[in-house]
């Protein structure tokens, strides 16, 4: 599969998201997930399903160095006497001794950035993540994560599908090095009846869905795919065995409209740029 690369982490380019997802639901997609090619797991503290996601890696019999495992500290946690624990607790119910990339789920109005980042560098520095990284950080919030950082920032987790126009934060992230992971890409189920994708995909005798996740690591993005269904994993998963042209990318691209942002809870999210 393809990998991006950023300060030293090498990240497969298709991850498999488990938002939403019940604990039956994890431990029945991820075997399929694992025969499609999978290698690249996504999960957090918040969706309350890193053990189900650690059952279900232990139990297929996925080798832990070929297993790519990132998973979030949640807001609740940005606190001295919390961040490290929860992290432990985290590893716990993974079934590992590290993750491969540790990130900030939302950076919230409550804790300093600078402190929320050097909480995650004192885990990095025990041992518990090989990298780090943020979600759902600003302009300026990742220009302070990047600057205030002893180890690099790896990537940014944040919404991006075809109607949202993300081209502020990607240039910031690109320049610096920093990966974009991209999550929401089916746009909460709009994206496989969208009628521009659907006719692109067509051409290609590919689904809506399979266009948009295409569009997403066409542009260099690490692109989160996410099914309870195991028979539609492989499907996610079929999406380097073609190109989209210029033409393509950017009428996808014209779809991005002001309104576009599905995600920004209130007392989490930042002022979007």
């Amino acid at each position: 599969m393809q990998t991006i690369l950023a300060h030293g982490a090498r990240i497969p380019a298709l991850g498999f998201g488990v938002f939403r997802m019940s604990d039956a639901e994890v431990e029945r997609a991820i075997p399929a997930a694992l025969d499609a090619g999978f290698r690249h797991f996504d999960t957090a503290q918040i969706y309350d399903n890193e053990a189900a996601l650690g059952r279900a890696l232990q139990g297929a019999g996925a080798r832990r160095e070929d297993i790519f495992l990132t998973t979030k500290v949640w807001v609740d946690n940005y606190r001295p006497e919390r961040f490290a624990a929860s992290v432990e607790e985290s590893l716990e119910k993974l079934k590992v001794d590290r993750v491969d990339l540790l990130l900030l789920h939302w950076p919230g109005n409550t804790v300093p950035i600078a402190d929320q980042i050097a909480m995650l560098n004192a885990v990095r520095e025990a041992g518990k993540t090989d990298h780090i990284g943020v979600s759902n950080q600003n302009v300026a919030q990742l220009k302070e994560a990047i600057t205030v950082s002893p180890a690099p920032i790896v990537a940014n987790q944040i919404e991006v599908h075809p109607y949202l126009d993300q081209h502020a934060i990607a240039g910031v992230a690109r320049a610096a090095g920093v990966a974009i992971t991209a999550y929401f890409g089916m746009a909460d189920g709009r994206v496989p009846q969208d009628p521009v994708l659907r006719e692109i995909g067509a051409r290609y005798g590919k689904t809506a869905a399979q266009v948009a996740l295409r569009w997403l690591v066409q542009q260099g993005f690490i692109a989160l795919s996410k099914t309870a269904r195991p028979e539609r994993v492989a499907e996610n998963a079929a999406i380097f065995d073609f190109t989209l042209s210029v033409a393509d990318m950017t009428a996808i691209g014209g779809l991005a409209r002001p309104d576009g942002r599905l995600v920004s809870p209130d007392g989490l999210a930042p002022d979007w740029d």
